[in-house]
């Protein structure tokens, strides 16, 4: 395993320790993600979690989860999560985020919003003072405009790219839309910016999630910091 990849296990050892038998829980996707997937399957073999449900983020998870073992539902089941544990591309210590570098941002937010407790888990490499400083901000829209779509985001003062996949063509969501990964440098104003994202017309999701992480779990050298949004 990578120095990285050990600390992607240990935030998500930290994290799967938060999870208790009988809960629902939402899966997120992604490398560090798929961490605590593995573990949440690990702990079920081993009988120290029981009556567990489980709510993939993502086509790609539902799969793994599946061959893993673990018993899968959905939101229009189980409308309410106990908790999500899921990855970041770049979190500031005040616990916003920016997410989807794996395309699967929607269904990330949606499954953030529907838990009583999201739990995010990074290596210390995602830390950031400003959002937008380390990572494009991806935005999903519709095929339909999305050149429309990308003109009004580069307005706002984004360099916009349309994300293709390695053979060129245009990567797609699991809700069959595209991505435009916009370069803002570093947002003055997340909250701002996002209000302004919401408002648009046929916008389908972006990746600033603001006030919807609770707990988050870096893991560095020094070891694991696990910060709260109680916390000052």
């Amino acid at each position: 395993m990578t120095a990285k990849g050990q600390l992607r296990y240990q935030a998500a050892l930290h994290a799967v320790n938060c999870v208790d038998s009988g809960m629902v829980i939402g899966l997120g996707h992604g490398s560090t993600a798929l961490e605590a997937v593995k573990l949440i399957a690990g702990k079920m073999k081993e009988g120290s979690l029981r009556a567990i449900l489980c709510v993939p983020a993502s086509g790609e998870v539902e799969k793994t989860a599946q061959a893993l073992g673990l018993p899968l539902t959905s939101l229009n089941c189980h409308p309410a999560l106990d908790v999500t544990i899921d990855g970041a591309d770049e979190v500031t210590p005040e616990l916003n985020l920016i997410k989807g570098g794996g395309g699967a941002l929607l269904r990330e937010k949606i499954l953030a919003r529907a838990s009583s407790r999201e739990i995010i888990i990074v290596d210390e490499s995602k830390l950031s003072e400003v959002l937008g400083t380390k990572h494009p901000l991806p935005v999903e829209v519709i095929s339909f405009a999305w050149r429309y779509q990308a003109a009004f985001l580069a307005r706002l003062g984004a360099e916009v790219k349309l994300r293709c996949t390695a053979k060129g063509s245009p990567f797609t969501t699991d809700q069959g839309h595209m991505i435009l990964d916009c370069n803002f440098g570093p947002i003055a104003d997340p909250v701002q910016l996002a209000g302004t994202l919401n408002e648009q017309a046929g916008l389908v999701e972006h990746g600033l999630f603001i006030g919807l992480a609770d707990d988050l779990i870096i893991a560095g050298e020094k070891g694991i910091r696990h910060l709260r949004r109680k916390d000052p």
